[in-house]
């Protein structure tokens, strides 16, 4: 199985080049903006095609090289569809909330993990334990709200090493955690989104049900295909291995650059102009000491 493949065509029909109203949006995605229409940014996919790729081959690399990998996203349209790719994928999802320090903190975390199965396995075997009617249903409504939260990590094991994150500014406690353990990120980022906190951003769309499908689908491909390098000979092979810089991360890297550049020279005009105002004053006021 080889690393998925996908066209434009495939991303204009699901909707991946529509972005926020115009007064949602963050400056940072300026250079991934193709345009406004109806008041509409419109994202340019010539530059999602290849940060997108850049992605997937990094989502490979880590998959062949036996990573967990955790899918994030708990908004509605995207949970269920984020639910299905992890379990085709055999990865690792939460859809529901997210707690603070899922990641950071995944001693607390585990505990009510071995809270839940306990719980699962009391009311499993509760005429052995001899647990009345209204025990059972306590212990039901609390295992049903700690699966609506844990549900989606129980076989985790700990911490995973990559993090899959569709919609970037509603997850943001999620994408800080993992900054915090330096995990390698991938998310979808939309107008409004702030792409430097993430290492593989894909500027795209993350409202709409079918782009995110598009996404899953694709990380899932990539996913299987790196596992079945994995069982093809690439065991042992460190998680943390060297992704060679794409054509994606050059161009981030320039686009960066640019920005830093321009930044720059605003700042230079900015004190020029300053230090004129100020020769000005002084001027100014020697002349009115002089009469």
């Amino acid at each position: 199985m080889a690393l998925p493949k996908f066209s434009m065509k495939q991303l204009m029909e699901a909707g991946v080049h529509f972005g926020h109203h115009t007064r949602r949006w963050n400056p940072l995605m300026t250079p991934y903006v193709y345009g406004i229409k109806d008041k509409i940014h419109i994202i340019n996919l010539n530059k999602t095609a290849p940060l997108l790729h850049n992605a997937l081959t990094a989502v490979e690399a880590i998959a062949a090289a036996g990573g967990k990998i955790l899918f994030v996203a708990t908004k509605h349209q995207a949970k269920e569809i984020v639910k299905d790719a992890a379990v085709r994928s055999g990865q690792f999802y939460v859809n529901n909330r997210w707690l603070g320090g899922m990641m950071t903190n995944w001693s607390t975390v585990s505990q009510s993990i071995r809270r839940l199965k306990k719980l699962e396995a009391d009311i499993e075997n509760a005429d052995k334990l001899g647990l009345t009617k209204k025990e059972v249903l306590n212990m039901t409504r609390s295992a049903e709200k700690l699966r609506g939260v844990f549900g989606g990590i129980l076989d985790m094991h700990g911490v995973p090493q990559a993090a899959i994150i569709i919609d970037v500014p509603r997850e943001y406690n999620a994408v800080r955690e993992a900054k915090n353990l330096d995990m390698p990120i991938v998310a979808v980022c939309d107008t409004n989104a702030n792409p430097e906190l993430i290492d593989y951003p894909i500027p795209g769309n993350d409202d709409a049900a079918r782009a995110i499908q598009l996404y899953c689908d694709l990380f899932v491909d990539a996913i299987l295909s790196g596992l079945e390098k994995r069982l093809g000979g690439n065991q042992g092979k460190k998680v943390s291995s060297e992704i060679k810089m794409t054509d994606a991360e050059k161009f981030e890297e320039h686009e960066k650059e640019k920005f830093a550049k321009e930044k720059s020279k605003t700042s230079e005009a900015r004190e020029i102009r300053r230090e004129k105002m100020e020769h000005k004053f002084e001027e100014k006021q020697e002349e009115e000491v002089a009469e």
